[in-house]
């Protein structure tokens, strides 16, 4: 017999937490078929998934402890890996290595639903909502949800570069006191890749809390950094402040689309994710726009396989609802596409080091769950602490499984190459469904 090993039902406030307070109302129908498809689908994956009466399904491995299979089956039946996401948040299900648990699911996404069942998806997945439109309005909003909620929340898990990106490790498995090195490493290269050095006027498009411009401007740049997170600029600004580079860097609340004149060198980490498909051609034409002939673009970008990137693009899920709404990854096969389609930059070098993602993120999710109690000292509730968890457990996940890369790119510019027209290329963009990478050059960062 199986013994569960689940941790106490949190206290959930339903004020604060409508959706998780308690199990949506669906019908018989809807929990029956969704019942159904997820035993099947759990009995054939390598989890070992034990129920309440003390019987298990599944093939062996990670343990997932199905505290209320009721309400776990009504969740996702209404709403899907949504209803997942939240049945976890609610204490319906737990798992003791919940990143092996994600893993297995993400390992296996494509093959949990039947094919016949997944020409169905359009019909019950829900849609983004309007209002998550990166319009500037739109992201504005989009960045507050998330990169507001408290520099004080951030400094608990982050390290002291306060660099919420990967990092570029030497080795794995890693130690905490090797973050910095590996937020500088993963900086240094970026720096390199856009060619800043001294006198270089750089543009950085998403400030974060600022290291970046600190080791550019300690190479001599010239600075201009640009973010929609006024707790993000106001500590950016502390920070250089203190360093002595007020004079070399300037950090403003501003969008990208309002960025005026032109620049040598462009640096955006991470950023992308926060544009919205609707927005990647509006998005290179101004990273083209603001770039001097001759100059270069270093992007550190988050990024999934183009047929995944099709599948998913219009979809409405956990992440979007309670982490980054409005984000969206790209494929390289997509900003390939439109830079040649709509600028005269080409993507010439590309490398991937996904694993390095999944290394920073276990560090972060270990410092963070272990420090619960100054979480709660802030003012997030159990019921926060469970979702930020399985946020970076989830997203950790991704990159070991290879669902998720993350990669630097360099964009170059030749000033003689001719700019298409929206009519012209209107019909390219990010609408093929190949998978090749038109012609970019690849090299994997080797730790």
């Amino acid at each position: 017999m199986s013994v569960s090993t689940s941790s106490p039902t949190p206290i959930v406030d339903p004020e604060r937490w409508p959706d998780v307070a308690s199990a949506p109302l669906t019908s018989g129908v809807r929990t029956a078929v969704a019942t159904r498809i997820i035993r099947r689908a759990l009995s054939r994956l390598p989890l070992r998934v034990c129920l309440p009466d003390g019987d298990s399904i599944g093939l062996g491995g990670p343990l997932l402890n199905l505290n209320a299979p009721e309400a776990f089956h009504a969740r996702i039946g209404r709403s899907g890996l949504i209803g997942f996401g939240e049945s976890y948040m609610a204490g319906e299900w737990d798992a003791p290595d919940l990143v092996g648990v994600l893993n297995v699911l993400a390992g296996n996404v494509q093959t949990l639903i039947p094919p016949r069942l997944q020409r169905l998806r359009r019909v019950w997945e829900l849609r983004r909502p309007s209002a998550q439109r990166n319009t500037p309005e739109g992201s504005r909003e989009n960045i507050h949800r998330h990169y507001d909620l408290s520099n004080d929340l951030f400094a608990l898990f982050l390290d002291d570069t306060m660099s919420y990106s990967s990092g570029v490790f030497e080795g794995f498995p890693s130690a905490w006191p090797q973050l910095p090195a590996a937020q500088h490493r993963k900086i240094e290269r970026l720096l390199d890749l856009a060619g800043v050095g001294p006198g270089t006027r750089l543009l950085e498009i998403g400030t974060g809390w600022g290291e970046l411009a600190l080791r550019a401007a300690e190479r001599g740049a010239l600075v201009d950094s640009v973010t929609l997170s006024r707790e993000q600029r106001d500590l950016a600004r502390e920070r250089i402040r203190d360093a002595g580079h007020d004079g070399r860097v300037q950090v403003r609340l501003c969008d990208y689309r309002e960025v005026e004149g032109t620049y040598d060198a462009i640096v955006s980490v991470e950023m992308i994710e926060a544009v919205g498909a609707e927005f990647w051609p509006q998005f290179f034409t101004t990273l083209d726009d603001r770039l001097e002939p001759g100059g270069r673009v270093a992007l550190q970008a988050i990024t999934m396989p183009h047929d995944r990137m099709l599948a998913t693009r219009n979809s409405y899920s956990w992440i979007h609802k309670y982490i980054f709404p409005g984000g969206m990854l790209p494929s390289v096969e997509a900003v390939s596409r439109i830079t040649d389609s709509r600028t005269a930059m080409r993507l010439t070098r590309d490398d991937g080091f996904g694993p390095h993602y999944a290394e920073t993120l276990r560090l972060w999710r270990e410092r963070f769950t272990s420090r619960a109690d100054e979480v709660d000292a802030l003012g997030f509730d159990g019921i926060f602490r469970r979702m930020w968890t399985f946020y970076l457990a989830y997203s950790e996940a991704g990159f070991r499984s290879g669902y998720l890369d993350v990669r630097q790119l360099l964009l170059t510019k030749d000033g003689g190459r001719h700019r298409t027209t929206d009519k012209e290329t209107a019909h390219m963009d990010t609408g093929h469904t190949g998978t090749g990478n038109s012609g970019a050059a690849h090299r994997e960062v080797r730790s």
